[in-house]
């Protein structure tokens, strides 16, 4: 009887677990977009599961204040707040320049060559002008750079910041000078650590992350249904 029950909930964990990567990244993508209202029913149906593990998506999805999940009122994703995105790029302008100082000191040869292997693949998004294939390769980048500097822990919080500020980043990136933006950055960032200069790489990291101030900007003026307060 609990083999039975360990059973059942390891494959309900992972349907939520797939439903809850798909959902997120469908808002991320703005596939999703903000405002939208979202229904567990039809999420259920779409999927072919039950709504057990839909709910279950929601509700860390409502954590990361992505869905805004009311009692007795339509589910919405959670338009776009510009307090989350000051708060999420203080938190990760702390950690990521924790980060670079260290992969700094310990970056060994292959976790150099895995950085820059994926700097050429984003190289080559940037000159087709794929956001699409661009986006996965960003959050590739700043995990190798965690693994780099042996502090892959701290990538979960990372990406979980990351969460809002790519849905503004989406919103611009389509741009190709905006995409030329991320590859510099990116490089900028990459180039200091290979040198072993710290100074030089929190400077490159602080305004790899500045430059969102110009894109979210832009982008409230753009879109200015998709954000709140």
């Amino acid at each position: 009887m609990i083999a039975q029950q360990t059973s059942y909930d390891a494959t309900r964990l992972t349907t939520t677990e797939e439903l809850f990567r798909q959902l997120k990244s469908d808002i991320i993508s703005l596939t999703l977009t903000p405002g939208s209202k979202i229904s567990e029913v039809e999420v259920a149906k779409a999927y072919a599961v039950s709504r057990q593990p839909v709910r279950e998506a929601f509700m860390r999805l409502g954590e990361l204040n992505l869905l805004e999940i009311r009692p007795q009122r339509a589910t919405r994703v959670r338009k776009i707040s510009h307090q989350d995105l000051h708060n999420t790029r203080f938190i990760r302008a702390a950690l990521e320049v924790e980060v670079v100082r260290a992969a700094c000191r310990g970056a060994s040869r292959k976790s150099l060559k895995a950085i820059r292997e994926n700097l050429k693949e984003q190289e080559l998004a940037v000159k087709a002008g794929d956001a699409s294939a661009l986006h996965p390769l960003d959050y590739q980048f700043h995990n190798l750079i965690c693994i780099a500097a042996d502090r892959l822990p701290v990538f979960k919080i990372i990406a979980e910041n990351k969460a809002h500020t790519d849905r503004v980043c989406m919103l611009e990136l389509a741009d190709a000078a905006g995409m030329q933006e991320v590859l510099e950055g990116h490089t900028g960032m990459f180039d200091a650590i290979s040198a072993r200069d710290e100074e030089l790489a929190v400077a490159k990291t602080r305004g790899h992350l500045k430059h969102l101030d110009a894109t979210l900007a832009s982008a409230s003026q753009n879109y200015p249904d998709f954000f709140e307060d």
